[in-house]
């Protein structure tokens, strides 16, 4: 459906879009889908900090008490 639309179509869509919202509606609503994609990048860069983190910290260790060592 949507392989017919050519350069013309998307024209004529960006200025229909830009008529009936106003340029300073459309460059808020950008500013916005700005600001979420830097959200979601620093969101994705944190939760793969936290993963390697963990990674780390999972090694064996012992953690069996003091006073069961004594006894083995």
């Amino acid at each position: 459906m949507l392989n017919n639309i050519g350069l013309p179509g998307l024209l004529l869509i960006a200025v229909v879009v830009l008529v009936l919202f106003g340029r300073g509606k459309i460059s808020s609503l950008m500013g916005e889908v700005g600001k979420g994609i830097t959200s979601f990048k620093k969101g994705v860069a944190e939760g793969t900090k936290e993963l390697e983190d963990t990674k780390e910290d999972e090694t064996a260790r012992d953690v069996t008490p003091a006073d069961e060592k004594d006894k083995v």
